[in-house]
């Protein structure tokens, strides 16, 4: 072969393996394993763990009224920092009482001990096999998170979560956990229909329907539940006043906001952390000289 014919083969080859090149799918980028919170993107054909580059900061001080479900979510995660056994944890209740404030704590209070935090939205809960596969050798402790987690009729996702909850022959690792919060504690919509399906038993037994026990038998994958409540009126000046003084009112004026912060309230329908966290930074906003 002349260098000629051999120069035209290599110069075709290029063209070909160039033409190969645009139809296979771009190579996802590495993670930065430096970062301490990452979520999971997903872009055609491609998916990655992304590392958050401004997180979002809450200490555990700042989460008040709720020390009991505090105390156990901070107790199993230093089990599972310290690779003691574990468990997955579901968090249920009234909205803006600190259920995803909590989980956020954990990283800001044990990230130097390894912790890490993978935020993944409910459509890709498919992707969990993929994701466990990714941090399998590392060394960090991951906490998957799932926040406002629910599911619609006829949605199939709920199943990937199942199996690596508990469920498939495959584990989900030891250096992973699963932190959920959702308004439901069955995760999926109830109906009144499904009580028809329940089962008496000539000993007076009652035994739910397969579809309640198919609903049920998600959220009890879960080894931890916490419930969270709405705030009574004390508890929610409270968090008022907290907020308040992390935003330099002084405290003389912070008893001046009483009113205000009850008829804000009034006005969203609710009383909670978040509603009260949003009240003082405007109140704080419209009487503190710059």
């Amino acid at each position: 072969m002349t260098t000629y014919d051999f120069t035209t083969l290599l110069s075709r080859a290029e063209r070909v393996l160039g033409q190969l090149e645009a139809w296979l799918p771009p190579v996802p980028p590495s993670p930065d394993w430096t970062s301490t919170a990452f979520r999971w993107r997903k872009k055609g054909a491609i998916a990655w763990l992304d590392a958050v580059k401004h997180i979002s900061t809450i200490h555990t001080e700042d989460l008040m009224h709720i020390d009991r479900q505090k105390t156990i979510l901070e107790r199993n995660t230093l089990h599972f920092l310290e690779h003691k056994p574990a468990n997955n944890v579901l968090m249920t209740g009234a909205r803006g009482t600190g259920k995803s404030s909590l989980v956020k704590a954990m990283l800001a209070k044990y990230a130097e001990r390894g912790l890490r935090l993978i935020e993944v939205d409910k459509s890709d809960l498919a992707d969990l096999a993929d994701i466990v596969d990714l941090v399998a050798h590392r060394p960090e402790r991951f906490i998957i998170f799932c926040d406002d987690l629910s599911f619609e009729e006829g949605e199939a996702s709920y199943k990937a979560l199942k199996s690596i909850l508990d469920g498939s022959i495959a584990s989900a690792g030891d250096n992973i956990l699963v932190y959920a919060t959702s308004n439901r504690r069955h995760l999926m919509p109830e109906y009144m229909s499904e009580n028809l399906q329940a089962k008496h038993q000539s000993d007076g037994e009652v035994h739910p329907g397969e579809t309640v026990e198919e609903k049920i038998s998600l959220s009890e994958r879960f080894g931890i539940w916490l419930s969270f409540y709405p705030f009574k009126q004390d508890d929610y000046l409270d968090i008022v006043y907290h907020w308040l003084r992390e935003l330099g009112c002084p405290e003389e004026h912070i008893e001046t906001s009483r009113t205000e912060a009850l008829q804000w309230t009034l006005e969203r329908g609710s009383r909670s952390g978040r509603v009260a966290r949003h009240f003082a930074r405007d109140w704080a906003a419209r009487h503190i000289s710059s």
